[in-house]
């Protein structure tokens, strides 16, 4: 016997409608062809699947037991056809994020806010990148968009310029550094160093600035939280370097002075790793636009 999904379909069908004539015209087929289609069936199966002169039709047994099939298989089946329906259409789909940019939550979450309610049938996660290699997982297709500012060259995936920042020099107001107005590498011995856990080549201060100078703090205090940080450094505990989004939030506190590394100031570039396949999907040409905007209406607004 060789059962297929229309045969399921053309039992629902004359059940639900109690005769050939509707149940073809909902098939949108003749009643000639559903009438030929049921004897086929039954001929294949070898036995009757309507109780043959009554009205409305009626399923014998076997045909109950058909129904039964249809109604498990065909909603399933329906399910993946509008799903891939809403993936054709760009309605629907998958985004999963690494981020190898531990203060990008600041950011990110606004955005991705915005983005649920514009999509709210794209499957949304975030993985922190630093747990893991980020963008071989994005090759593997685990992950959808990697937040980095380590643009590299992968075939199949595009690095999209989002916004650049300015790793910023937080100190307390009591610190003997405040009165400096820019910080060089060498000011940094001596000191404890506030930092998230991330790897040294990762975090800013080094790889743009204490690594090439041979320059090496005091101490360094590893620490998850931003709050954290920021009460640490508020105490004299210690000095960091933030993204200047986030230190805006403590710009013109008394407690803080931000200064610029070196006398010209830093500036560094995030982007979006996509693979090509995906970067002209609707959702993540949205997501790659806000992006590119809300983090800089953080820069720009005033504590």
């Amino acid at each position: 016997m060789h059962l297929e999904f229309r045969h399921l379909r053309t039992i629902r069908a004359i059940h639900d409608c109690g005769g050939l004539a509707r149940a073809a015209d909902r098939l949108n087929i003749t009643q000639s062809a559903l009438s030929h289609q049921v004897k086929n069936l039954e001929d294949q199966i070898g036995v009757e699947l309507f109780v043959r002169r009554s009205k409305p039709m009626k399923l014998s047994a076997a045909g109950q037991r058909l129904l039964k099939l249809a109604d498990q298989v065909l909603p399933q089946v329906e399910a993946v056809e509008q799903d891939f329906a809403g993936l054709l259409s760009g309605k629907t789909g998958r985004l999963h994020i690494a981020i190898e940019c531990h203060a990008c939550f600041e950011w990110l979450f606004p955005v991705l806010e915005q983005f649920r309610r514009a999509w709210p049938e794209v499957d949304v996660d975030i993985r922190p990148g630093l747990q893991f290699q980020a963008l071989p997982a994005l090759e593997r297709e685990e992950v959808d968009l990697v937040v980095s500012s380590d643009p590299d060259t992968i075939p199949g995936v595009e690095f999209a310029p989002l916004f650049d920042y300015e790793p910023v020099f937080l100190a307390s107001s009591q610190h003997p550094l405040a009165t400096k107005p820019f910080i060089e590498a060498q000011d940094f011995i001596g000191e404890t160093l506030i930092t998230y856990p991330v790897e040294r080549p990762r975090l800013d201060v080094f790889s743009q600035l204490l690594t090439p100078a041979g320059v090496e703090p005091a101490a360094i205090r590893q620490v998850e939280l931003t709050a954290v940080i920021l009460l640490l450094v508020a105490s004299n505990r210690g000095v960091s370097v933030l993204p200047d989004w986030v230190v805006r939030e403590v710009r013109y506190n008394s407690d803080y002075v931000t200064r610029p590394l070196t006398e010209k100031g830093l500036t560094r570039r995030l982007y979006a790793a996509v693979r090509e396949t995906d970067a002209a999907k609707p959702f993540m040409a949205h997501v790659l636009r806000l992006m590119r905007t809300e983090p800089l209406k953080l820069q720009r607004q005033p504590a």
